[in-house]
């Protein structure tokens, strides 16, 4: 048998390794080229393409966090918005109840007391000899001393309020330069009036004279400018509180919005998580739309409070406060130019004039077609007093007519504001008494009634007085416990927003946490 032999198996060789510069094929694609030093990684380009494609959000987790990230963007925006409100109501009160607002009353106190001292003077000079007239010689003078004393100190606050109103500052230098001015001619007409040792009510020449120069700076340049500082400083306190209670609104307004914002966000995830985890609730999402809704809720009405204090400190204290004063500075300087009018004969038409305008600012009857003058004035204000019901129609207009629109018709200030018609009535009636024994010549009768001797005018006057303080203390009240509610209502406010934002934060983030971690 013959064996065919088998044919020899080909040798396999490994394929021959390529050379060092050849790159390599990998299923068809071409190879990436190594990295070049400064090169950003694949890996990190491609999560940062991915999140500013927003591919992310393609995911759970991906919503959840920035479902949290927004979240925590409208808490911090309440937070910020609630902070500035708060922010804005603090200024107000601090400017209406503490700085400029007692600072402007302050002030009125200047128009006063410099109207009292020209009172004062007129009086000892009215008198003469007779120390035993008015109030007395020396009574006289300490009150003198003493209304200067409150003009310089009313100057210094006034200076105050001006620190940076440069006309404002201007206006009470040259007030305060005047006052030293008034007090040297005042004093030159007192030593001419000892001098003179004249009977009362009937000074000589020189002292007249001497008296007009002194009168006349406070009358023409002094009161008009002390006046004026009053004003100028209480309408920039009206314009500090229109800005920022309108800022307070606004503050409100606004945070209620980011409040509901923020409201509408946890629960658009509280819906989301219930439907995407089956669960029916997320009790820390829970309990932050719970603490968010407080937050806003509290927020707003403590905004609405201080908006309401604000606006009672403001309207029915402060405008009442300053109206009161004035009525208060100008009666006194009408009251002394009853003095005026009989010291100096030569001018008496001019002050009987002053003493028509003057009293027609502090009430001014409904006269008709019938002439503005006192007898018509007399007739007007005791008819129109007289028939006056508090909470009813006030026919008068003046600062007492503004009063008597503003008051209720059971309040205390309604009670007060009688009392202050019904003496204003009186001390009115006693002028008109004096002035008709002048007309008929009879300046011993007039000077008798004027001075006190032989009636009551200067007890009525203060009566009068007393009863003006009074209606003015009632509403020195009202602001004292409108200011004192608002800071009371103030007062923690600075911690508890962030402290409330806080809380809220940390609940969002122990609410969405073990949602995350179930995809660990």
């Amino acid at each position: 048998m013959t064996t065919t032999p088998r044919q020899a198996a080909p040798v396999t060789r490994p394929p021959a390794k390529p050379a060092a510069s050849s790159a390599p094929a990998v299923s068809g694609k071409q190879a990436t080229p190594p990295p070049t030093p400064g090169a950003l990684p694949a890996l990190g380009s491609g999560r940062l393409e991915e999140f500013v494609r927003g591919r992310w959000l393609g995911t759970i987790p991906g919503r959840i966090r920035a479902y949290a990230v927004v979240s925590l963007a409208a808490v911090a925006l309440l937070l910020t918005v609630l902070t500035m409100a708060i922010g804005n109501a603090r200024d107000s009160v601090q400017t209406i109840g503490h700085d400029a607002g007692p600072q402007v009353v302050a002030t009125g106190t200047l128009y006063f007391a410099l109207s009292d001292m020209d009172a004062q003077v007129s009086n000892v000079l009215l008198s003469g000899r007779d120390h035993s007239l008015g109030i007395g010689y020396d009574e006289t003078l300490r009150v003198y001393e003493r209304r200067r004393a409150e003009a310089d100190a009313a100057a210094v606050q006034a200076a105050q309020l001006a620190s940076r109103d440069m006309d404002l500052r201007q206006t009470v230098q040259e007030v305060l330069q005047g006052l030293g001015r008034y007090e040297q001619l005042v004093g030159e007409a007192m030593l001419l009036d000892r001098q003179a040792n004249h009977a009362p009510g009937e000074p000589p020449k020189q002292v007249v004279d001497a008296y007009r120069r002194a009168t006349d700076l406070m009358r023409l340049e002094l009161l008009p400018k002390a006046y004026n500082i009053t004003l100028d400083s209480g309408a920039k306190v009206r314009q500090a509180y229109e800005s920022k209670r309108s800022a307070v609104l606004s503050g409100r307004a606004w945070v209620a919005v980011t409040g509901v914002l923020a409201l509408l966000l946890l629960v658009a995830g509280q819906i989301y998580l219930a439907q995407t985890f089956r669960r029916l609730l997320n009790p820390a999402l829970v309990l932050a739309t719970l603490a968010t809704a407080v937050l806003t809720a509290v927020g707003a009405g403590l905004l609405s409070a201080q908006s309401g204090h604000i606006r009672t400190a403001k309207q029915d204290g402060f405008d009442s406060i300053l109206a009161l004063s004035r009525a208060r500075a100008i009666s006194h300087s009408a009251f002394a130019d009853e003095s005026r009018y009989l010291l100096d004969p030569g001018r008496a038409d001019t002050y009987e004039q002053t003493y028509l305008d003057k009293s027609l600012s502090v009430f001014y009857p409904a006269l008709g077609s019938k002439p503005v003058i006192l007898e018509n004035y007399y007739a007007g204000l005791d008819q129109q007093v007289g028939a006056y019901k508090p909470g009813g129609a006030a026919p008068f207009l003046g600062f007492f007519g503004d009063e008597a629109r503003a008051s209720s018709a059971r309040g205390p200030e309604a009670k007060a504001l009688v009392d202050t018609l019904r003496t204003y009535r009186v001390v009115l009636g006693n002028d008109r008494r004096m002035r008709a024994l002048a007309a008929k010549g009879d300046r011993a009768g007039a000077l008798g009634v004027r001075m006190g001797r032989t009636s009551n005018a200067i007890a009525d006057f203060d009566a009068y007085d007393t009863s003006l303080s009074a209606l003015t203390a009632v509403h020195q009240d009202v602001f004292d416990k409108a200011i004192k509610d608002a800071d009371g209502g103030l007062r923690g406010w600075k911690v508890l927003p962030p402290l409330g934002a806080a809380v809220v934060a940390l609940l969002v983030l122990a609410g969405v946490r073990p949602r995350l971690a179930e995809f660990r």
